[in-house]
């Protein structure tokens, strides 16, 4: 078995701590996911990231693309949507992760505003992602009304991975966060979306709350993979956002499967340091401290004290 290493970074002099987990050579750098490779599995995972620590763990734990998604307004900018959230906040969090990560795809979300005024402001805004963000490939939500803005950008060599369903910089158009899909209507109209952004050569589609059968229909009818999100296992792939599947957030949508509830963990640690702080346990001198290089430190604070006692007396 390879042994590999999730960075994680302290704060303590602003250096990289490792640690070492047991994996199998999927992990390796020369193992780096390519959107090619993507373009081929038959299944794949998929997890949003937003800084180096997240992105280190997703390699270690082997998961084949890291979404920098736009949720990083409500996860970790304290937003109540995603409206808000730039292309400079996105090519901040890309940037992060692309240090924190070696084997995982990179996706960057294109943010609200930043591709929807035209194909050129789609590319301007793709280019940034991709020159300061470091991603490996973009995604933008919208379906065939955006095909020319996808073309444009795989003509000019930029991945792209498309978006249908609910789609949730539109949610105050759609009434609100809301299953897509659910009449016959609706349904051949995301299989037309579908098709459109594959002929535009989509390298992929997320597909997102939709019906199970929906999505399924959807991916047997294409030739490149689907990433379903609250869309049932039909898909080729699933995504989950970091902190729904993690435990951070206790109110998540029906749809996310919590791994861990790493939210108590934090704040029963916190509780257990306030009081070790507060009943002076922590920190533990012989533990968590600093020894003096000299040879005896009451011979150094004597010196000291010797040293200002002559000078005062000089003056």
């Amino acid at each position: 078995m390879l042994r590999t290493k999730c960075v994680v970074w302290t704060a303590a002099y602003l250096r990289p701590r490792t640690f070492s987990s047991s994996m199998s050579g999927e992990s390796r750098k020369s193992d780096k996911v390519t959107i090619t490779k993507l373009r081929k599995m038959k299944s794949i995972s998929v997890v949003t990231a937003y800084d180096a620590p997240s992105a280190a763990c997703a390699d270690a734990a082997g998961i084949d693309a890291c979404l920098v998604g736009d949720s990083v307004g409500m996860t970790m900018l304290g937003y109540s949507d995603t409206i808000p959230v730039t292309l400079a906040d996105m090519i901040h969090h890309c940037r992060a992760v692309a240090r924190g990560s070696q084997r995982c795809l990179r996706i960057g979300d294109l943010p609200f505003g930043s591709y929807e005024p035209s194909p050129q402001k789609a590319i301007e805004s793709s280019l940034r992602m991709m020159q300061d963000g470091l991603a490996d490939a973009v995604k933008l939500e919208g379906g065939r009304a955006y095909a020319p803005h996808i073309s444009l950008l795989t003509e000019a060599g930029i991945p792209v991975v498309g978006h249908i369903g609910l789609t949730p910089q539109r949610y105050k158009q759609l009434g609100g966060l809301r299953a897509q899909g659910t009449t016959s209507e609706s349904a051949r109209s995301l299989l037309d979306d579908a098709h459109a952004l594959e002929k535009a050569r989509c390298s992929a589609i997320v597909i997102e709350a939709v019906p199970s059968s929906v999505a399924s229909y959807i991916t047997s009818q294409l030739g490149i993979p689907t990433i379903g999100i609250g869309s049932g296992n039909g898909c080729t792939g699933q995504v989950l956002v970091w902190h729904d599947m993690l435990g951070w957030n206790h109110h998540v949508p029906r749809f996310v499967k919590k791994y861990a509830e790493m939210a108590d963990i934090a704040v029963d640690a916190l509780k257990r340091y306030r009081k070790e702080v507060q009943q002076g346990e922590f920190p533990d001198n012989s533990l968590h401290t600093y020894a003096m290089k000299s040879e005896s430190e009451e011979a150094v604070w004597r010196e000291y004290t010797e040293s200002l006692d002559s000078k005062a007396s000089q003056q």
